[in-house]
C-alpha cells in the first residue's frame, strides 16, 4: 500500500496524516477485533438467556434487552464510528450518516434506560423481596422491556424529526454530526442522562445500605441458628447481594463511559470542542457495549458455563435447555 493512499478519504478532502502503513493496518485489525468482541460477546449472552430455562428470570430479561441493544451497537454503530476515527473523516454518504446518527442515538438511549431498569429491579428485589416475587413475573418484565423499546423509538424519531438542525445534518464533507437546537439539547440532556443517572445513583446508594443490612442479618442467622431454613435464607440473601454487587459494577462502568460524552455535550454549548476529542468520548460510549460481556465473563460463573456449552455445541443436544448452569 502506498503511504500517500492512506491520506485520502475516498474523494473527500481530509487533514493530512503521517501514519505508517503498519499502524494503519493494525488500526483496522484492532477495529475488527473490537466489533467481533462486541457482537460475539453479546450474542453469547442472548443465546444463553434465551436457550437455558434456568435463566428465564425477570432480571435476566433486562440483561437480555441490554445485550440486544449492545449487540446492535456492535453491528450498526461501532464499525462506522471506528472507520470515521481511523480515516479522520466521514467517508460515507449523507444517507448513511443520517441512518448512523438515528440508530446511534436510539441504541445509546436504549442502553441507558436498560441499565436504569436494572437498577430499579435490583432495588425492588432487595427492598421488598416478597412483594417482588409475587408481582414481577417473567411476562410482566417482558412487557416492560417491549414498552421501553417502543417508547424510546418514538422519542428518538421525534428528536430527529422536530430538531431544526436535522436537515443540515452533515455540515461539510468529512463530518457527520447531529447538532441539536437549544430546546432539544436541554430536553435530551435531562431525559437521557440527568434523570436516568439520578435514578441509578440514588437506587444503588439505597441498595448498598440494604446489602449492609442483609450482611448483618446473615451473620446473626449463622451465629444463632443452624437450621435448614436459616441456611436457605442466608444463601438467598447472599445471592441477591452478589447480583446487586455485579450489577453495581456494570452500572459504575456504564456511568464512567457515558459521563465524558455528556460533559462534552454541555461544554459544546459554551465553548468550541475539537472534533477529534469529541469522537473519542463518543467512541467511549459505544465501547461500553464491548465491556459489558467482559464483566459478565469475569463475575458470572453461569455465563462462563453457558459459553462453554455453546462453543462445544452441547446446546444442540436433546433437553439441553434444562441443563443446570447456575
Amino acid at each position: 500500500m502506498n503511504l500517500n493512499q492512506t491520506n485520502h478519504c475516498f474523494g473527500f478532502s481530509c487533514p493530512g496524516r503521517s501514519v505508517a502503513t503498519a499502524v494503519y493496518v493494525l488500526s483496522y485489525v484492532s477495529a475488527a477485533a473490537v466489533v467481533l468482541l462486541t457482537v460475539c460477546g453479546n450474542l453469547f449472552i442472548i443465546i444463553s438467556v434465551c436457550h437455558f430455562t434456568q435463566l428465564h428470570t425477570p432480571t435476566n430479561m433486562l440483561i437480555l434487552s441490554l445485550a440486544v441493544s449492545d449487540c446492535l451497537v456492535g453491528v450498526c454503530v461501532i464499525p462506522g464510528a471506528l472507520i470515521w476515527m481511523i480515516e479522520s473523516c466521514w467517508i460515507f454518504n449523507t444517507f448513511y450518516c443520517v441512518c448512523f446518527i438515528v440508530i446511534a442515538y436510539f441504541l445509546t438511549s436504549m442502553s441507558i434506560f436498560n441499565v436504569t431498569l436494572i437498577a430499579v429491579d435490583r432495588y425492588f428485589a432487595l427492598s421488598k423481596p416478597f412483594v417482588y416475587t409475587r408481582t414481577v413475573s417473567l411476562r410482566t418484565m417482558c412487557f416492560v422491556v417491549l414498552f421501553n423499546w417502543f417508547v424510546l423509538l418514538f422519542y428518538n424519531i421525534a428528536l430527529q424529526y422536530f430538531n431544526e438542525h436535522f436537515a443540515s445534518l452533515v455540515m461539510c464533507p468529512g463530518d457527520c454530526f447531529l447538532v441539536l437546537d437549544q430546546v432539544w439539547s436541554l430536553v435530551d440532556l435531562v431525559l437521557t442522562f440527568v434523570f436516568p443517572l439520578s435514578v441509578i445513583i440514588i437506587l444503588y446508594v439505597l441498595v448498598f445500605f440494604i446489602a449492609k443490612k442483609h450482611a448483618t442479618a446473615i451473620r446473626e442467622l449463622n451465629s444463632h441458628t443452624r437450621t435448614q431454613t436459616s441456611k436457605n435464607m442466608s444463601d438467598s440473601m447472599k445471592s441477591e447481594r452478589k447480583a446487586a454487587k455485579v450489577l453495581g459494577i456494570l452500572v459504575s462502568v456504564f456511568v464512567a463511559c457515558l459521563l465524558p460524552y455528556f460533559v462534552y455535550t454541555v461544554l459544546g454549548n459554551v465553548t468550541q470542542i475539537e472534533v477529534e476529542h469529541f469522537q473519542k468520548v463518543l467512541m467511549l460510549v459505544y465501547l461500553n457495549s464491548s465491556i459489558n460481556p467482559v464483566i459478565y465473563a469475569l463475575f458470572y460463573p453461569w455465563f462462563r458455563r453457558c459459553v462453554k456449552l455453546i462453543l462445544t455445541l452441547q446446546i444442540f443436544y436433546t433437553d439441553s435447555a434444562l441443563i443446570n448452569v447456575l
